[in-house]
């Protein structure tokens, strides 16, 4: 398992360790009740809706209810990537999580997130097509073209979130591994990595002739 101080740059993070949000422990028990309520709530919102558009078959062939239904979904799941995670701050649970989990945490936050972006993007589009062009807009919205148009938001959205974590955890990771948030948030993660490489940054430019804060003055 990673160590939570290093001064070796030999040492390779296996994992994180989640700070959490900063809160008086006595508040501990109230602040799970909380946003375990807030995540129970959230869930059934959304799965009352699936129910409620899957039990109306009128409702099936309609464009805006399938952007819905497929937003409700996301939000559920976007909800799940999240929220537990934060749930378990307030538990005696452990806070590691494997590289890998964090990893995989980034890309489906970001896969999630921009997927719903840009199918908001597509409910903007919807409800403009159907309101300042009545008479063509079952024409111009189609469940075909719908359907498109939704799997390409999927498609992005992936790609959105691949890049994402790609570039952030490509990075040799080293040293410290203590994350000061409650996710692997792209700068709760590089944070600790920053302050970690600066000591040899700073050696590496004084042995260089180049002192890292020392700057010529001008008249």
């Amino acid at each position: 398992m990673g160590k939570t101080k290093n001064t070796s740059l030999d040492t390779v993070v296996t994992d994180f360790v989640f700070l959490g949000l900063s809160h008086p422990p006595s508040l501990r028990t109230l602040l799970f009740l909380v946003f375990f309520t807030i995540y129970i709530l959230t869930q059934l919102g959304n799965l009352i809706i699936l129910l409620t558009v899957w039990a109306d078959p009128k409702l099936h062939a309609r464009p805006m209810y399938m952007l819905l239904v497929v937003l409700s979904f996301l939000d559920m799941w976007l909800s799940s990537v999240i929220v537990p995670r934060l749930i378990l701050d307030f538990t005696p649970a452990s806070k590691r999580i494997p590289f890998g989990g964090c990893v995989a945490q980034r890309y489906f936050f970001h896969f999630l997130g921009s997927t719903q972006c840009f199918l908001y993007t597509l409910m903007a589009y919807d409800r403009y097509l159907a309101i300042c062009q009545p008479l063509r807009y079952p024409v111009i919205i189609n469940g075909r073209l719908c359907t498109t148009l939704v799997a390409g938001a999927w498609v992005a959205g992936s790609i959105h979130g691949s890049i994402q974590a790609t570039l952030t955890f490509r990075l040799p990771y080293c040293g410290a591994n203590q994350v000061d948030y409650f996710i692997c948030d792209i700068p709760a993660v590089l944070r600790p990595q920053t302050s970690f490489y600066a000591p040899f940054n700073e050696s590496k430019h004084q042995e260089q002739g180049f002192p890292g804060d020392r700057r010529p003055h001008t008249a």
